[in-house]
């Protein structure tokens, strides 16, 4: 598994990373046949009224993306609570695949209800939006990535795995741009075009 480490306003020491690669692999270790990366953020605010302290990582595995976040006011305490909120995700994650392959064999496509939506996952696509604090505009950042259709059950799934309120997708019915969302009072929403 390749782990990629990001530091801001802050060193990276070589015991920080040797610390956070023992986490991460340790979250990681029985999920081996599907990591492939793991990209982790460390990162200190800057102002000093508020001293949270956050790790952040990104895993890739198998085409998905799972993402998971903890901000402390230690840094070590964030990296061990983002590593065991990984290691939950990662099971879930496994869980539900098995459970697709297991209901595929046994079940036809065309027999599923109209209610429920597909299930595969999405290729690297992870939507992040970021603003610099530090600039004296604010500025946007912009993002490119590659975007296989998927179903809407399929961006569902992903929006759970990624911790966002929100997930951009290309829908597989009408190669069309949608977007999925978390609502206030529970459930999903789905913006799409007329």
């Amino acid at each position: 598994m390749k782990i990629l480490i990001h530091g801001k306003n802050l060193e990276l020491t070589g015991a920080l990373k040797e610390y956070t690669e023992a986490k991460i692999e340790k979250a990681t270790h029985h999920y081996k046949d599907i990591v492939k990366e793991a990209d982790i953020h460390l990162s200190i605010e800057k102002n000093p009224r508020v001293s949270f302290q956050t790790a952040e990582v990104t895993i890739f595995a198998n085409g998905t993306i799972i993402r998971a976040e903890e901000k402390t006011e230690n840094l070590y305490s964030s990296i061990d609570l983002v590593s065991n909120k990984l290691c939950r995700k990662l099971r879930k994650y496994k869980e539900r695949n098995n459970k697709t392959i297991h209901n595929k064999q046994f079940k036809n496509k065309d027999s599923l209800p109209i209610e429920s939506m597909e299930s595969n996952f999405l290729d690297k696509a992870l939507i992040r939006e970021g603003m610099e604090a530090s600039l004296p505009e604010p500025s946007i950042k912009n993002k490119y990535f590659e975007m296989t259709p998927i179903s809407s059950e399929e961006a569902r799934k992903q929006l759970d795995l990624i911790d966002h309120d929100f997930y951009v997708f290309r829908n597989k019915k009408n190669n069309e741009l949608q977007v999925i969302y978390k609502r206030n009072h529970g459930g999903y929403g789905l913006i799409q075009s007329k």
